[in-house]
């Protein structure tokens, strides 16, 4: 199974690269976030070891009810299984998703259309749009691209090299379980807590391989390689979180721009520090620039993944599967 894994991976990527996230299919990563309602409304209490109890069940279920799939397939058909290998694979990657997502953003710009483009932007980010100017509109849509090169392209990448699909789910189960539940309030600062640390641990690795792959790319697309790296080990600490700061610092290096900044959220304003330096006003070709290292990243990582289950043998547990 070890060379068809690697064709399984392969396929689900240029799936993703083709048909992005259709917002009508039906989509594992949304049932993911109906168990972590299910059982945040179960468990929910303001202390951490509800949250303990919370972030296990809902492991437990993701990862119950991807091997009941898979085997179920398996003894059916094993075609099935190979659908379905790809098609959790295809859902757990985010490339072109990353792509639309922000687009709308720079074609409202493109047309003068402040209004619009606010609108668009608030739906990836959570500061407030209502005031920002269109070089700050460009600063958040360019961040949030940043930012999600590791949780949408890199990450899943990187655990589907070492845990096989399951391994793509169960990163998504962590990465879904912070997104809403995360959060430094009131309601959430105990019962979250596990999972805000689990989402960092598991976006260590990922964050900081991001980082270099971006320095990578830029050298490979022409754009200042050298500066991505100097900026990456000068600010890779200025994004207020321990991973955000690496795929961050290095595209504001590789861009001449500058990231991060103050901005303020549900009424406070942050007085985040700067990553980059401000070469020159953030304009579109910057948004566009920042794509284009957005699919580079994104093939290398593929790419070099590929490579690996190819030659090592990795089974549908990955590269550690075949340590066990």
């Amino acid at each position: 199974m070890s060379l068809d894994l690697a064709y399984l991976f392969l396929a689900a990527y240029v799936l993703d690269l083709i048909l992005g996230d259709p917002k009508a299919w039906p989509h594992p990563i949304r049932l993911i976030g109906r168990i972590v309602t299910y059982w945040e409304r179960i468990l929910y209490r303001p202390d951490v070891s509800a949250g303990i109890l919370f972030w296990s069940a809902v492991m437990g279920s993701v990862l119950s009810m991807t091997l009941i799939l898979l085997g179920t397939l398996s003894r059916m058909w094993a075609p099935l299984e190979a659908v379905a290998l790809v098609y959790l694979a295809y859902a757990c990657l985010a490339t072109r998703s990353l792509h639309e997502e922000s687009r709308p953003v720079e074609e409202a710009l493109a047309r003068d259309d402040l209004s619009r483009a606010r609108q668009k932007l608030s739906l990836i980010v959570s500061r407030q749009t209502a005031h920002l100017d269109p070089m700050n509109l460009r600063r958040g849509a360019i961040e949030s691209v940043a930012e999600n090169m590791s949780d949408g392209v890199v990450a899943p990448i990187f655990y589907g090299l070492l845990l096989g699909v399951p391994g793509m789910i169960l990163y998504k189960a962590v990465n879904t379980m912070d997104s809403m539940v995360g959060y430094k309030n009131e309601k959430y600062l105990a019962f979250g807590r596990l999972a805000a640390r689990a989402d960092d641990a598991a976006n260590f690795l990922p964050a900081r391989l991001t980082g270099l792959i971006v320095a990578l790319a830029a050298w490979l697309l022409g754009l200042d390689g050298k500066e991505a790296g100097r900026v990456l080990r000068r600010d890779r600490r200025n994004a207020g979180s321990p991973n955000a700061g690496w795929p961050e610092a290095a595209l504001a290096g590789a861009l001449g721009i500058r990231l991060g900044g103050p901005s303020t959220y549900f009424g406070v304003i942050e007085d985040k520090p700067y990553i980059g330096d401000a070469d020159h006003e953030i304009g579109g070709r910057d948004y566009a620039r920042a794509i284009r290292l957005l699919y580079a990243v994104s093939m290398i990582s593929a790419g070099a993944a590929f490579i690996l289950m190819a030659l090592t043998g990795a089974g549908p547990w990955g590269l550690i599967g075949l340590a066990v």
